[in-house]
């Protein structure tokens, strides 16, 4: 791995271009870099320059921890009122018929499934069905504590909670006081694909725009919820949309603190009304990690979604600034396998995502969703799963 090997103030020292160079300083003095600079970074940094530096970053931050954790999906529904361009996943509500519908007996079987297995997070995420209305997810809240208190519940996108709220007739502030109260622990990083309204208005005109998106999550942040955020790359935008992305991010990040973790999101071309575009290379998703980890400084954690990459390519991020590769996800979700995605039946059991970091010699640690660290392997390998 060369973004393992090589000494960034080498690189920066020797870097002949000089935007580059002053980038290169200002990273390595801890410094943050503007909006201008990380574009630059997109258009004229190599990718063994930027993968030294990001990973300097990580290491820095982290030392050579990678963080995994055990958890499992539910996914109520793919029936959706919205018709996102790159959505493989969804079925429109008027064709509901090719889609599935939970009902809050269902899900409470699939978490039951669960019961004395040492699982520490349920994520929920779904299509937006006009019937899955707020008091419905409410009961299914109470219900999950009722029967796991323990059980952290990290659930649903600003998407899914912009139209609960708009449709209940309560304020934001309101329905995510409710939301909180009956059980919901965090919000995913799901929907923001990219903010910039000139992009969104071809993609996704008709959900929850970047300030509805940032507002839901300012809120929970206020609360005292946690969340994560994502980014949809590779499609039609350009470096500097992803910057202006990123940006508005970091600009709430140190408004509230409230964000755990950045997931870069791997556009998947199967099945959908972008098919035509071509996914991105290998090469530019390891770019897109590194100069995400270059920019956004306040993030504590970079994630990769190892379902959507792959394996091998989730192992490869670990040098591009990664730090963590999510979790066992201990069922067969269904977003990314129907777009496409390497992994059609994601799951890793515990000692598959121990062995899967320590093959690229880092220090594999079992975490809780707001990163309270459960068990470090470094030290053995598992022989079966725990």
């Amino acid at each position: 791995m060369i973004a393992r090997i090589a000494d960034p103030f080498v690189l920066v020292a020797n870097q002949a271009d000089a935007d580059l160079k002053k980038i290169g300083e200002k990273i390595l003095h801890k410094e943050r870099i503007s909006f201008d600079e990380g574009v630059t970074l997109f258009e004229k940094g190599s990718l063994s320059w930027l993968g030294a530096l990001a990973n300097w970053v990580r290491e820095e931050k982290h030392g050579n921890k990678t963080y995994f954790n055990r958890n499992f999906h539910i996914e109520p529904t793919n029936v959706c009122v919205f018709s996102c361009k790159f959505c493989s996943y969804s079925r429109l509500y008027a064709n509901r018929e090719e889609g599935w519908e939970l009902s809050i007996e269902q899900m409470m079987h699939i978490v039951k499934s669960y019961d004395g297995k040492p699982v520490t997070e349920v994520h929920i995420v779904g299509g937006v069905h006009p019937k899955m209305n707020l008091d419905f997810f409410l009961e299914l809240l109470r219900t999950i504590k009722a029967h796991r208190p323990d059980l952290h519940i990290k659930g649903f996108t600003p998407v899914e909670l912009d139209y609960m709220f708009r449709k209940a007739k309560v304020s934001v502030e309101e329905g995510m006081r409710l939301a909180h109260e009956a059980g919901l622990d965090s919000l995913p990083g799901g929907g923001a694909e990219i903010f910039h309204p000139e992009i969104r208005k071809q993609i996704c005109e008709d959900k929850v725009d970047a300030d509805g998106w940032l507002l839901i999550h300012e809120t929970a942040h206020k609360l005292g919820m946690h969340s994560n955020a994502t980014l949809l790359y590779g499609h039609i935008e350009k470096f500097w949309h992803r910057i202006d992305h990123m940006d508005r991010l970091r600009q709430l990040q140190d408004k509230t603190g409230g964000f755990n973790t950045f997931i870069p999101l791997k556009f998947r071309n199967k099945d959908n009304d972008m098919s035509h575009i071509p996914e991105s290379s290998v090469v530019e998703d390891m770019r897109m990690y590194a100069v995400s980890r270059l920019y956004m400084d306040n993030f504590p954690h970079l994630k990769a979604y190892w379902p959507m990459l792959g394996r091998q390519n989730a192992q490869l991020t670990l040098s591009f600034g990664v730090n963590d590769i999510d979790g066992t996800i201990d069922d067969s979700t269904k977003i990314y396998a129907m777009a496409g995605s390497e992994e059609q039946t994601p799951t890793m059991s515990t000692e598959e995502l121990v062995r899967l970091i320590k093959q690229v010699n880092r220090q594999p640690v079992e975490r809780g969703t707001l990163y309270n660290e459960i068990k470090d392997y470094s030290g053995e390998f598992l022989i079966a799963d725990v």
